[in-house]
């Protein structure tokens, strides 16, 4: 079982807690983003195509420890950007555990050699570490040589510490089955607990915009890797309704509030892929976003997305509502025969909208804002420091 006992018991617990209070919008993750800054530059990824200015910008540990406290979900996915980047991980990450949030720590593993000591082995606390396939796929897809194997080391010297270790990997258009079945058979033999999965998301700001996948490709591709993969005993972290609807069995509709994010420019609108917008509360984010204008078949943007972020919920809300048909999946693993369940229609989906530039000036705005107080307090803190050695010096 990739998710430990007490946490599925505690996370399904939270799931018929609201169910019977009859809440219909909740959250189940929060995506905590504490900084933007990466030390990788990957094809696919459009998280880091910031100023220097933004993305130095970091949300400090009270920031992200009230930011869990407004959402309240049970479990807790630090992201970014690299996570490792940030001086202050160690305490955010204590901070979480205390208030027994179930903690995955989103890395690529450059950097957990040096910052490991910096963590303790917690039932509470995960590395999940960022592979995107065997050594020539995740070099190339992170592109940069040499990356695969540091990530491998990494996994090593946590298993060999006594953290849970998963992997985060990601799969785009032109990935071949046989190949990726057999980087799951290696990870594995690694020792790994689990492994995240999913279509990589289109985002507008990435470099590479050639090898995203379609819906069809996307059901395609993970239809041929489960069928490679029976009997082969992989653990996955995610529900096996959302592995079904990966291999075309369900037609679901996003949960995008499932797994809100916070990152240094607020409450990202309206999910996590997606930056139309920011609130500065998770009650204004909850309340004032018009989410019938999102998802797959109302907007242009959301046309191929198949991601966890914003399925996974609508996965774990259907194995309440039908517990036997998740038992099933579970036991008998995604179907990979027969006809796929139908699409979701996109004729009346409005087309993209782009708010990248408005956004980036209006946060500039506010760094430049504040920077003037900020420069004052540093020299504050200099002048007072000055005047202490002084006095030292003085009193000798």
């Amino acid at each position: 079982m990739a998710v430990p006992l007490m946490q599925a018991v505690r996370v399904g617990s939270y799931v018929v807690k609201q169910h019977l209070q009859g809440r219909k919008k909740y959250p189940l993750v929060l995506m905590l983003e504490p900084l933007l800054r990466c030390n990788l530059a990957c094809s696919g990824c459009g998280k880091i195509d910031y100023p220097a200015e933004i993305l130095n910008q970091r949300l400090s540990v009270q920031e992200c420890l009230d930011a869990d406290a407004e959402c309240g979900a049970p479990v807790v996915a630090v992201a970014g950007g690299e996570p490792l980047l940030h001086k202050d991980m160690p305490k955010i990450i204590q901070g979480l555990i205390a208030r027994k949030r179930y903690v995955y720590l989103c890395t690529n593993g450059l950097l957990l050699e040096k910052k490991i000591d910096d963590y303790k082995p917690s039932p509470f606390f995960s590395w999940d570490i960022h592979l995107d396939g065997d050594q020539l796929m995740h070099d190339a897809s992170v592109c940069q040589d040499g990356v695969y194997d540091r990530a491998v080391t990494a996994i090593k010297l946590a298993k060999s510490k006594g953290f849970r270790v998963s992997i985060n990997c990601t799969l785009f258009d032109g990935a071949d089955p046989h190949r990726v079945a057999s980087f799951f058979d290696e990870v594995m033999a690694l020792g790994v607990d689990g492994i995240m999965t999913a279509p990589g998301y289109a985002y507008e700001r990435a470099p590479d915009q050639e090898h995203f996948l379609n819906r069809q490709k996307t059901k395609q591709l993970f239809r041929d890797v489960f069928r490679l993969g029976k009997g082969h005993k992989w653990r996955f972290t995610q529900s096996p309704l959302f592995l079904n609807f990966l291999a075309g069995n369900e037609q679901y509709h996003c949960t995008p509030w499932g797994k809100p994010l916070k990152t240094v420019f607020g409450w990202q609108r309206p999910c996590y892929l997606l930056g139309e917008g920011y609130a500065s509360t998770y009650q204004e984010l909850m309340d004032d976003t018009q989410w019938d204008l999102y998802g797959t078949g109302n907007y242009a943007k959301c046309a191929d997305c198949m991601v966890h972020s914003g399925y996974e919920s609508t996965a774990v809300k259907d194995a309440i509502q039908r517990p036997w048909h998740i038992a099933q999946v579970a036991l008998m693993g995604p179907k990979t025969e027969g006809p796929m369940a139908p699409e979701i229609d996109l004729s009346k989906q409005r087309p993209a909208e782009y708010a990248y530039n408005e956004q980036v000036q209006g946060l500039m705005q506010k760094i430049k804002t504040e920077a003037p107080s900020a420069s004052k307090r540093t020299t504050t803190i200099r002048r007072v420091k000055t005047v202490k050695k002084e006095e030292a010096k003085e009193n000798s």
